[in-house]
Order: structure tokens, then sequence, then C-alpha cells
């Protein structure tokens, strides 16, 4: 049986072939990576049709940053960003858009503008409620693990188990069905550098959760505290590299700003684990 998640208009997103790339448009002035690139919603739009033809398969759009130390913003605020950019994207596209965003209300507005897809940063565990939406819309639902403080001596993998089989419970109990549920670690949100590695490299341990992964390092810190590389713009190469581990690791999704880039690095990753697969049922050496 093929693995897919069942969209609001009752299309399918198969999730067991290629990874499938999220694209990442933010509409924010403040996020770590973008923030004010996008100053209004027509820009948002035409980035948002450039990353699909580019090979996302995938919309992400976001009007909060969740970057350390970000400027909370209220609901209204929020919705005046996102429901242009997503009724724009949702009309002009035939991939689905998601809507990054913890707020029930927020989340209602972007369903109800076309968003297909709910990607809550903070696993329904900030407001309960945006699970009952995304039930009611019959949107699939993206849980992220996420933490308020980092703290390097945890057990990272449990506290991320717990919090995501919490977070599961809390959406299913809400009439969002556990084969619409996608999970994310939540790289570079509260946890030390060391746990983001450690995350990626043993990805696979959150299939025990029974859901599909997305991996998000796209651009992130860890990466330049790795390559030296302070400007996030130019993290790509390590973005990619951080990506292709996931993948290997299980990743179903991954959420990235370099669509170009991330979808050539697929392609050839695709093309080698192909000739592997074909070589091993002709009996090649």
């Amino acid at each position: 049986m093929s693995l897919a998640l069942i969209l609001p208009d009752g299309h399918s997103l198969a999730l067991d072939a290629r990874p499938l790339i999220m694209g990442v448009v933010n509409i924010t002035p403040d996020s770590f990576s973008d923030g004010g690139l996008l100053a209004n919603a027509e820009e948002a739009i035409a980035h948002g049709l450039t990353l699909a033809m580019e090979g996302a398969a995938i919309i992400d759009v976001g009007g909060e940053s969740t970057r350390p130390g970000h400027a909370a913003i209220d609901a209204a605020t929020e919705i005046a960003r996102v429901r242009p950019v997503v009724a724009g994207l949702a009309n002009a596209l035939s991939l689905p858009v998601s809507i990054d965003t913890w707020k029930a209300e927020v989340a209602e507005a972007a369903l109800s503008a076309g968003a297909a897809i709910v990607n809550d940063v903070w696993g329904a565990q900030r407001e309960p409620a945006i699970a009952e939406v995304a039930a009611r819309y019959g949107a699939p639902m993206v849980l992220m693990h996420n933490r308020d403080t980092v703290d390097p001596d945890i057990d990272i993998f449990d506290d991320v188990l717990r919090f995501l089989e919490r977070s599961i419970a809390i959406a299913t109990s809400a009439g969002v069905p556990h084969s619409q549920i996608v999970v994310d670690p939540g790289i570079g949100f509260g946890k030390a550098p060391a746990q983001n590695l450690a995350l990626i490299r043993d990805l696979g341990r959150l299939k025990e959760l029974g859901c599909p992964i997305l991996l998000g390092a796209s651009r992130k810190s860890m990466i330049g505290q790795i390559t030296g590389q302070k400007i996030a713009a130019e993290r790509v190469a390590g973005s990619i590299s951080s990506h292709l581990y996931g993948v290997s690791q299980g990743a179903a999704i991954i959420r990235a700003h370099d669509v170009r880039a991330h979808n050539e690095a697929l392609q050839v990753w695709a093309a080698i684990a192909n000739s592997a697969s074909l070589n091993s049922a002709k009996g090649a050496p």
C-alpha cells in the first residue's frame, strides 16, 4: 500500500517515492535567513511560483518569525500577511500550500483561503485548537518538536519522542487521522548544536512514531558553526549535506529555502539509489 497524505480537495500527496521538497516562503521582517526579502504579497507569491518551478512539491507560507528572540505578533497581523499569499498561490498552483503557524485562528484563515496542510512549530501544544481546525478541513498536519529553552544535558531523543507522542495524541483526539500526521524533530529549536547533529544522524529513530518524517535543517546556525559561514544564505552546501543524510535515514520531506539546488541533489541521489536497486535485481556485483 502506498504512503500518501490526503489533501482537503481529495488529491493525494505520495510520500513513498523520491523525498519531497517543501519550499519556504517567509513573509516576515525578522526571519533568521530571509527576513524582509519579500516586502509584499505580490513578491511573496512570485517567489512561491519560482520555488514551484524549481521543484518544490509543497509551498510553506509563514508570517511570523520563529528564530530565537523573535518579536511575537498577534493573529490579526499574521493573517493579514499570509492570507493573500496563500490565496494567490493556491489559485495559481496545482501543488499544495502549507501554512506555517501555531495559531488556530491563523490556520483557519489560511485553510479557508486555500491552504491544504497545517505546519505547526509547536506540535499542537501551544494552541491545541489548531488540531480541531485541521480536522474540520481535512488537512494533514506537520507536528514539530520545540522547546522554550536549551538543555544540553537532556536525552534529546527521549524529549523529542515524548513530546511528539503528546502532539500526535492531541491531533488524533481532535479528529486528525494518524495517517495524516507528519513529524518533525525541530532542528535548531531549543536544542544545543550537538543535539541537532545527533537528531539528524539517528533520524530513523523517529520511525517508531509511525508517521512520515520531515527534516528542516535549511541554513540553520549549526551549519554555520561547522563551516564558518556566518551568512545564512551561504549555507546551501551544508543544508544539502544535512538533508541528504536525513533522507538516508528515512526523511520523506525536506524543508528548504534553496529549492533548485536541493532538487538537483535529490535527482542525483535518486539516480544513484535506483541504479543500485537495478544492479541488485540483475544480480550484478
